[in-house]
């Protein structure tokens, strides 16, 4: 073989082993695109998924089972406070003023109607009394001469004037005696109490109704004027709900409407009311009051007292799972799906994944749910209960995946 020979089989082998080479490196190189495609994946997939070995299933208290239909409503949530109708309140004062001289009453107490309260003294009230018993002597007077006077005018012997001016004063005496009796009845004086002629300085303040005393302004020797409140007393007998209402909110609600409430203090909702009335005027504040009926009225309780109140606004059928089976994360609702068991060496792993939902209307423990397309609730089943130390393990292995 000539040199040039040789030159050409060199040649040769140079572009073989370069062809193998390349053949190699392309194949090496097309063969790592799907492993790392694999990897991206399952990377793009593990946060949504979990797994759990048997013993951690059973440590975080797992339960499957799957979506149900049930009746919920729609809650609307008020607050508004315990009220009494206006013909079950009434504030004692007294109508021409004086000086306090006795009360025993105390905040809290209960009085019947008619009871005593206090004692007030006014020296008008002894005027007042001289008056009446003035012009009730001179209406006796006027009578008898109206009497005299209507026989001799029946008989013509009296001027007609003269009879006629006998008329008019007995009449206006008349009327002055019924005024002063209308005055001395404002201020708890009868007529027969007067018949006597005793005159009283110092006159009684009743109860006007049966109930409790919620304030008391009366001290003694105080003088105190018409316009002042003395006393307020409260029948709690017929006590109702009062209810603030937002007027967006005003629709939704009707008469009938059950009311579940709740008073200070208490942690669980178990007081219940209709709704009877709803205002028909908006305050400033864009407010309407709503009227609700107790179920059970206790006279214990005091008007004013606030209450936080749900309203149910429908009821109907919805796909639904309990409380405990909805977690929360970045503002978004999830629940978990089992998507079955598979085996890792020795141990069996039961293997989860988040399914993204819609959160609708809550109630007795239980949440309205809506799944995306394509997720069987008929024939898979969904964590019930745990679904929160689910996701508590799930972020804990991330983090220890980066670490």
């Amino acid at each position: 073989m000539n040199l040039q020979e040789k030159s050409s089989e060199m040649k040769r082998i140079i572009y073989i082993v370069y062809l193998t080479c390349f053949l190699i490196f392309t194949a090496c190189g097309n063969s790592a695109e799907p492993a790392q495609e694999e990897a991206e994946a399952h990377e793009e997939e593990s946060p949504d998924r979990a797994e759990l070995t048997a013993e951690q299933y059973q440590v975080a208290g797992i339960t499957l089972g799957k979506p149900e239909m049930r009746n919920l409503s729609n809650m609307l949530t008020l607050t508004g406070k315990l009220d009494l109708p206006p013909q079950n309140m009434a504030s004692v004062t007294a109508p021409l003023g004086g000086f306090i001289r006795k009360t025993e009453v105390l905040e809290g107490r209960f009085v019947k109607k008619g009871e005593l309260l206090a004692t007030i003294e006014n020296p008008e009230f002894v005027t007042l009394q001289e008056d009446y018993l003035e012009a009730r002597s001179r209406l006796d007077y006027l009578e008898l001469e109206y009497k005299r006077q209507k026989e001799l005018h029946e008989e013509q012997v009296t001027a007609a004037k003269t009879y006629q001016q006998t008329v008019a004063e007995y009449k206006s005496m008349q009327t002055r005696v019924e005024a002063l009796q209308e005055r001395l009845a404002i201020i708890g004086i009868t007529n027969g109490s007067l018949r006597t002629g005793k005159i009283k300085r110092v006159l009684p303040l009743y109860a006007p109704l049966e109930g409790y005393i919620t304030f008391v302004n009366a001290d003694v020797g105080r003088y105190v004027a018409p316009t002042d409140v003395l006393f307020r007393i409260a029948d709690t007998d017929h006590m109702h709900v009062e209810l603030t209402v937002f007027e967006k909110d005003l629709a939704t609600l009707r008469k009938g409407q059950k009311v579940h409430y709740s008073l200070p203090g208490e942690t669980v909702v178990n007081h219940q009311a209709t709704i009877y009335l709803i205002g028909k005027e908006i305050s400033p504040e864009r407010t309407v009051q709503v009227h609700a009926h107790m179920e059970d009225e206790d006279k214990d309780l005091v008007p004013g007292m606030y209450v936080q109140a749900q309203v149910a606004l429908d009821n109907r059928q919805v796909l639904a799972l309990p409380e405990a089976a909805v977690v929360q994360e970045n503002n978004s609702n999830f629940i978990f799906l089992y998507t079955g068991q598979a085996k890792e060496g020795e141990a069996v792993m039961k293997q989860f994944r988040m399914v993204p939902i819609e959160r609708g209307m809550e109630e007795g423990g239980f949440v309205q749910v809506a799944l995306p397309a394509g997720v069987d609730t008929a024939t898979n089943n969904f964590v019930t209960k745990g679904a929160h130390s689910l996701l508590a393990k799930m972020r804990n292995s991330e983090e220890e995946g980066h670490h």
